[in-house]
């Protein structure tokens, strides 16, 4: 197992190479079967809003990090809220209601107008390099006051599981976002030392800096951890770049000339 870590342009990522990573607590009631989705052997996708694309997500399997080509990361995000009047539950309670409106400009969650819930399926537009853009999707697999988690479908960038959480440390609010993934084929992985490992820790960096904010935190630093799990690749699961999602949106995209006009005010 080794650790790298890194800052990406601007500082706004401090590396903590030899801090461990600190686990949320216990939550204090007992984890409910509702707060799990059940299990799905393919997405289903209910209305679509009008900008959003549903090509890469209804019909879908759930693909883990087991079903993942690349090298295993486990990727750690975490801000210190300190000063701020608020506890982790409110701070959950605020992010599930408004999850997408912390993201980086450029990039869109398509999720239910109230909260997340266990079960949800959210669909994505994701900004890349090159003005080129990712349609894609996530399943809510877990939800309560403390957290709540997601599993990202075939063709994603990543084979993965997400979790975000709230938890006191001093009496002080602490918000973390903790990713075990592998890229999803080989094509995304040859980009993941080049672009993808930056552009995954610049996004939730802004991420986490807007959410801060929202509870006036400004200034702060956000920690940010990766450590290699698995070195290997998994070449049983090369074929996965058959449903690469960044491929099929392109070329949807090339062939649908009104989808460029899509989201034009966020370049």
């Amino acid at each position: 197992m080794t650790t790298e870590t890194g800052k990406p342009s601007g500082d706004s990522i401090e590396a903590t190479p030899s801090a461990p990573t600190p686990s949320a607590p216990t939550p204090s009631a007992p984890t409910k079967a509702s707060n799990w989705a059940a299990p799905v052997s393919r997405l289903e996708v209910g209305a679509v809003p009008t900008a959003a694309l549903n090509l890469n997500v209804a019909g879908r399997r759930l693909a883990g990090p087991v079903q993942g080509f690349g090298q295993l990361w486990q990727k750690t995000y975490r801000v210190r809220l300190t000063g701020a009047d608020v506890t982790p539950q409110a701070v959950i309670r605020t992010w599930k209601e408004h999850f997408g409106d912390f993201w980086p400009k450029g990039n869109h969650f398509y999720g239910p107008l109230t909260s997340l819930q266990p079960g949800e399926v959210a669909l994505l537009d994701l900004a890349l390099p090159g003005k080129m853009t990712l349609s894609t999707g996530v399943l809510v697999i877990f939800a309560d006051d403390e957290s709540f988690a997601f599993m990202t479908p075939e063709g994603h960038q990543f084979a993965s599981f997400i979790t975000f959480s709230s938890f006191a440390d001093d009496a002080v609010p602490v918000v973390q976002i903790q990713a075990l993934l592998r890229a999803s084929d080989p094509l995304y992985e040859l980009s993941m030392p080049i672009v993808a490992q930056r552009t995954e820790d610049r996004f939730w960096n802004d991420t986490l800096q807007a959410l801060a904010a929202h509870f006036g935190v400004t200034g702060t630093t956000v920690e940010m951890q990766r450590v290699c799990v698995d070195r290997r690749r998994q070449w049983r699961y090369a074929g996965n770049i058959r449903q690469n999602a960044a491929i099929r949106t392109t070329l949807h995209r090339l062939t649908h000339p009104k989808a460029w006009f899509h989201h034009r005010g966020d370049a």
